[in-house]
């Protein structure tokens, strides 16, 4: 059942939970981006120079890069676009995309323009370190829904920044739909401060 609030997102007194001892922590676990090259690429050439690839156009038309460590993965498709999953946080999503390309270059297959780099999605995990009343929370947030027989969790989309939180009685919490890696900890904080204020949590 959704169920309307009352109150929209906030995000002052981030200053006075830091200073808690309990304070909400956050884990990057995926960032998915797609990069945009201004080619066409030889798949063909490209699996002939880089033998760890994988390219089986009869079942998907994408050639599939992995980078061992960090584990990043690249699909790379004829039309010079690329999806790169695995990254956990954008510094490491741009050093993969380099090491990719520098690697292709190096392998002679031919390239031109600079990459544009598009942010999709970055999904994180959180901890609020406090006890979270979920029936509560339902009422005080808006664009919630909440629904214990089917799920333990209540789902949040919040406005500003435009993200998903699934949110449990735990504290824990994942977040989803953030572009920018500021984002996740503005929605988190910002969560924090709406459930305390509405006395929809507690101190483990």
């Amino acid at each position: 059942m959704n169920r309307g609030g009352r109150l929209g997102e906030d995000f002052s007194g981030k200053e006075e939970i830091e200073k808690k001892g309990n304070k909400p922590t956050v884990k990057i676990e995926n960032i998915v981006a797609t990069v945009i090259l201004d080619t066409q690429l030889d798949l063909n050439l490209i699996e002939t120079r880089i033998p760890d690839v994988d390219y089986n156009p009869d079942q998907f038309p994408g050639l599939v890069y992995r980078l061992q460590s960090p584990k990043i993965t690249a699909l790379i498709f004829k039309s010079g676009k690329m999806v790169v999953t695995g990254a956990k946080s954008v510094k490491q999503l741009v050093w993969a995309v380099k090491t990719i390309l520098k690697k292709l270059l190096v392998k002679g297959v031919p390239m031109q323009g600079k990459p544009q780099i598009q942010i999709q999605n970055i999904v994180a995990s959180a901890n609020l370190n406090v006890i979270v009343d979920l029936e509560k929370a339902a009422y005080t947030l808006a664009k919630s829904m909440y629904e214990p027989e089917q799920f333990p969790g209540l789902i949040y989309r919040m406005e500003k920044p435009r993200v998903v939180l699934l949110i449990f009685s735990s504290g824990k919490m994942v977040i989803t739909g953030a572009k920018r890696e500021s984002e996740v900890e503005d929605a988190v904080f910002g969560i924090y401060n709406i459930l305390s204020k509405n006395q929809c949590i507690r101190e483990e």
